[in-house]
């Protein structure tokens, strides 16, 4: 069978890190005759050339190359290139993974769509990734019709014959940024690239010693003297005009502008800082026209506007004034509703955790030049992004806790200008309702809720809360599509997550409304159900003969009040004399049925069944206590006998 695809994995040094690399290569739904893993190790000192070797030596689908250090991932890829026998190759560094069906997937997609390159949905654990470009799948992207620019590592699907044919390979040696040029060029070259959004392919891990080079600091004068060089793909495959600068504007606005904004840049040493503003400075002075800052937001062009009149003093002020600013989302309601959970919530921008103010009315005075100073700088930021209001949007986001894979929810908001004071201010406010669908998450676990916000000349994130525990929402836990969904408040933040899945904390159903009548089990719970749901009652004798018994249950919701109502028959021959503590399994198909009690229990005499307390346990204080008396008791009993055996 030919081989699809050929996985190259650069390695150098990667301890432990690797073995959820070669997990997930190994754990792939590509047959494992269509696939490949070609490990190239660029000279490692630790013990992972002899943990690749014996990994090859077992699986005949990892092979492995040694060869002298080449000072960067550049080389390694380029022999793993020479080396591939698979109709496109896919870049994976040794610390990140992929998702099980990653390769199977974007094949696929690759070969439907004709694409030379394929982009997949990508995960950050610890580091950050593209997230509008994965908002939706894009079968015939462009650097034109999608923020291709985006992502430019190198995590990528490309056909071996498009390399071939354009002669395609990594810039080597000891330098940055190798990923951006040959990324770019890609993009720029292909003739077709695809975006897969719906599965997440690629997970990009941040070691737990944050050793990965991307995190390693730089040398600013290296750094974007290659950088240049990513400028260079651009110029020599575009023509000058909107499209060259749009490209260019990636660069300026992610690798120089955003690197001088705010606590990032604040976090840095003084001469670190004069030091990147400098290389910075003289990059946007040589290369960039001013088509290219122009459609940036407004914070963003106060920055290139500062930094292109080498002011480092007032970019310093205004970073400062920046680290102030942070949004802050609101939760107003969650509910079930159709088989879904709505969630509504406001959601602004704070300075120094005060509600950011605008001017009322503002025109849209363009930055024609540098401001006078930061104060200036940021009147007219207020003013811009006042006239900008009618744009500005909000998102929700579920983000995994376990893999951080992260989906958009659909989403309704209105904008509203409150007023803010007499001095003509107003608050610039989102209004919205999420939508969540349980039953499209992917998985089940813990998810948060993540507010994605672009308002104010930002696009920040945050989470959804914290929520006061006075007068806030308190969703019951629901049944969905055979899934139980359990909205919650985290403490102590007080952010809302969901727990998806019947196998976390038990649910309190609590002592409402449990009766028998007519050899029926009766009780109304806290649980939403859209609809008639088969769940299983079970019975437990509360004696030390113990034992139980199980019937089908049927939950509906409840016509009069929230909460659905549990019916279930009684055993025909009856229940034997003795108390009876009843608990409900929502998802009774599961290999591993889970019950949740109830309060109250049933009492069988031979008058018939009545409802009574549940005959109290003691607590685990309650139990020491007992304990630490009984010990106590049995010391003293012991010092008594002593001493009367020595009176004897």
């Amino acid at each position: 069978m030919p081989v699809k695809v050929s996985v190259i994995v650069p390695v150098y040094n990667p301890g432990t890190y690797i073995e959820d690399c070669i997990a997930s290569l190994k754990r792939q739904s590509l047959p494992p005759d269509e696939y490949e893993a070609i490990f190239v190790d660029d000279g490692s000192t630790d013990d992972t050339p002899a943990r690749l070797d014996a990994l090859a030596a077992e699986d005949p689908r990892m092979r492995v190359i040694h060869q002298e250090n080449s000072g960067w991932s550049g080389k390694p890829r380029n022999v793993g290139i020479e080396a591939s026998r698979g109709e496109f190759v896919m870049f994976v560094d040794n610390d990140d993974y992929l998702g099980d069906e990653a390769l199977e997937r974007m094949y696929d997609y690759a070969v439907a769509n004709g694409a030379d390159v394929v982009v997949g949905k990508m995960a950050g654990q610890g580091r950050g990734v593209p997230v509008e470009l994965f908002r939706r799948n894009h079968p015939r992207a462009s650097v034109e019709n999608a923020p291709l620019l985006d992502s430019l590592t190198p995590h990528k699907m490309v056909r071996r014959a498009f390399l071939d044919r354009t002669g395609l390979r990594f810039p080597e040696g000891r330098r940055r940024l190798e990923d951006h040029v040959f990324v770019t060029e890609a993009y720029l070259r292909a003739d077709n690239v695809s975006v897969l959004s719906d599965y997440v392919c690629y997970y990009h891990v941040r070691r737990d010693d944050s050793s990965n080079a991307g995190f390693q600091r730089f040398d600013p004068v290296g750094y974007f003297r290659n950088l240049r060089e990513a400028l260079d793909v651009v110029e020599k495959y575009t023509e000058p005009g909107p499209v060259r600068d749009r490209l260019y504007r990636r660069w300026l606005r992610v690798e120089m502008v955003e690197r001088l904004r705010g606590r990032r840049f604040l976090g840095l040493p003084d001469d670190y800082r004069r030091e990147l503003f400098k290389e910075i400075h003289e990059v946007v002075v040589e290369r960039f026209g001013p088509g290219v800052a122009a459609p940036l937001q407004p914070t963003q062009q106060v920055v290139a506007a500062l930094t292109a009149a080498d002011r480092y003093d007032d970019v310093v002020e205004f970073a400062q004034w920046e680290a102030s600013v942070a949004p802050k989302a609101s939760p107003v309601g969650v509910e079930w509703q159709d088989g879904a959970l709505r969630i509504s919530f406001t959601a602004e921008y704070a300075c120094a955790r005060e509600p950011m103010t605008f001017p009322a009315q503002a025109g849209p005075a363009p930055l024609t030049d540098a401001p006078k100073d930061v104060a200036e700088a940021i009147a007219w930021v207020g003013a811009q992004n006042a006239a900008r209001f009618g744009s500005a949007t909000a998102d929700l986001l579920l983000r995994a806790r376990s893999s951080a894979a992260q989906y958009f929810q659909p989403v309704k908001f209105t904008r509203e200008s409150v007023p803010a004071g007499e001095d003509g201010q107003v608050r610039l406010v989102l209004r919205a309702t999420a939508t969540v669908d349980p039953a499209a998450l992917p998985e089940d676990g813990f998810w948060d809720a993540v507010v994605r916000v672009k308002l104010a000349g930002w696009t920040k994130e945050c989470r959804l809360g914290p929520a006061s525990r006075s007068g806030r929402p308190e969703p019951h836990p629901g049944v969905i599509a055979g899934r139980v969904v359990r909205p919650y408040w985290t403490d102590p933040h007080g952010n809302l997550s969901l727990e998806v899945g019947d196998g976390g904390k038990h649910l309190a159903l609590g002592r409402a409304n449990i009766g028998v009548s007519g050899g029926r089990f009766r009780a109304t719970v806290p649980v939403y159900v859209p609809s008639d749901t088969e769940v299983r009652l079970r019975l437990t004798r509360l004696t030390a003969a113990g034992g139980s018994v199980d019937t089908p249950a049927t939950l509906s919701p409840a016509a009069d009040r929230p909460g659905a109502v549990v019916s279930a028959p009684l055993p025909a021959g009856g229940l034997a004399r003795a108390s009876w503590r009843p608990a409900l399994c929502l998802t009774p198909d599961r290999a591993t049925p889970r019950f949740h009690r109830l309060s109250l229990a049933l009492r069988a005499t031979r008058d018939g069944v009545q409802v009574v307390p549940v005959p109290q346990q003691p607590g685990l204080g309650q139990r020491l206590v007992r304990k630490a008396r009984r010990t106590a008791g049995a010391a003293l009993r012991r010092a008594e006998s002593k001493i009367k055996s020595r009176r004897t």
